[in-house]
């Protein structure tokens, strides 16, 4: 989800509440403590530069019960953090503490921001050897060929 989007959507939400990948919500009661914007510069795997740039949203499950992030605010926190950092409409990451720091992709469902796992890739999958697709052997055909590893056959 891009910057825009979810600005667009909390112009009109009645409530920021997020779910996790496995279901559960994060407590009504979190904070957003960073809105920031992260750039990161690195060489993938077949000697390409890359840049990639997203916006960040921290989330904290403090102590304050009481607490409740209103739509508003949030546009607020997220129209000062353009104002003052000079933020784009980039892809949002979002940073949740669970049993570690977490990181996630952001959508919406209809009524609530939905963390997404994130997952790592290759980008450089035509220079590294990895095939596109696992090649099919058939097991009957395996069951043909001599193997090295038969009682006499050498190869312990």
């Amino acid at each position: 989800m891009k910057l825009s989007q979810i600005k667009s959507i909390l112009k009109t939400a009645e409530a920021v509440n997020f779910t996790l990948p496995n279901g559960t919500s994060v407590p009504e009661h979190f904070h957003v403590t960073e809105v920031g914007l992260i750039t990161k510069n690195f060489i993938d795997c077949g000697g390409t530069v890359r840049k990639e740039t997203v916006v960040n949203f921290q989330l904290w499950d403090a102590n304050d019960f009481e607490h409740r992030l209103k739509p508003q605010k949030l546009l607020n926190i997220i129209e000062l953090s353009e104002k003052v950092l000079g933020i784009g409409d980039f892809e949002i990451e979002v940073e949740y503490q669970d049993t570690t720091i977490g990181k996630y992709d952001l959508d919406f469902d209809g009524n609530d921001f939905v963390l997404l796992n994130k997952k790592t890739a290759c980008l450089a999958q035509d220079q590294c050897g990895i095939p596109s697709q696992k090649p099919k052997i058939r097991l009957s055909d395996r069951n043909n060929e001599q193997s090295c590893c038969t009682p006499g056959g050498g190869c312990c």
